[in-house]
């Protein structure tokens, strides 16, 4: 039996203890605030990412991230999306339907969406900070892509891993990811045995002990 891929293991985890990973790790990538826009399924990928910036030229432009859409030849990408105008859209509902058509598995955009309702027809699953109607065009324009990006504080890199479910949305530097993944199985393992103890009759002020968190950092070092 073939072992499964890196996206398959973070696929089998969820934001909380992606988090919890990072924590024990002392590494950054748990956002707040980058949150399902509609009631769409988790997303884990590699990040594609787009920097955006207010428009200053009057003459017309292509429309922002439509080229990274269209050089996408994987079926591993998530959008990530930086630089967004407050109350003003950076994806909708044509973005969402060129991305489908791509094989694009979603987008993270530190911004807003329109049209989510198209989004939502396709099953085009959006992470952001809310809705608007207020459309990007001579307001936003894309000034980048490929390059590290800043979202809700943490710097994503081209390639990244990401996942996003209905707690938000975490960001693994690709260079750490094994040890991320191999940190999360673990404590998932020990949070499901946690659980199991409380429905067994275990006082819960002794399984949520410090020393029982502390257990994980002991697997850790050996």
């Amino acid at each position: 039996m073939s072992q499964p891929s890196i996206l398959d293991r973070l696929a089998a985890l969820d934001t909380n203890t992606v988090s919890d990973a990072l924590d024990f790790l002392g590494l950054p990538g748990a956002t707040y605030g980058l949150r399902p826009l509609w009631e769409c399924p988790k997303i884990v990928g590699r990040a594609s990412t787009i920097q955006l910036g207010p428009k200053t030229e009057a003459k017309p432009t292509v429309h922002l991230i439509s080229p990274v859409i269209d050089a996408v030849t994987t079926d591993d990408r998530v959008l990530v999306i930086a630089g967004g105008k407050d109350g003003v859209s950076c994806w909708g509902d044509i973005l969402a339907n060129a991305a489908t058509a791509r094989g694009v598995r979603g987008s993270i955009i530190d911004g807003l969406s329109r049209d989510i309702e198209g989004s939502e027809s396709v099953g085009y699953p959006v992470f952001g900070r809310g809705i608007t109607m207020i459309s990007a065009r001579n307001r936003v324009v894309q000034v980048d892509s490929g390059s590290p990006v800043t979202m809700a504080g943490v710097t994503v890199h081209e390639d990244d891993y990401v996942i996003a479910d209905r707690c938000g949305t975490v960001f693994v530097p690709a260079a750490r990811i094994g040890e991320v993944l191999d940190l999360g199985e673990r404590i998932a393992h020990r949070q499901d045995g946690m659980v199991a103890a409380v429905r067994a009759g275990r006082p819960v002020a002794d399984v949520m002990h410090d020393k029982e968190f502390d257990a994980i950092h002991a697997s850790q070092a050996h």
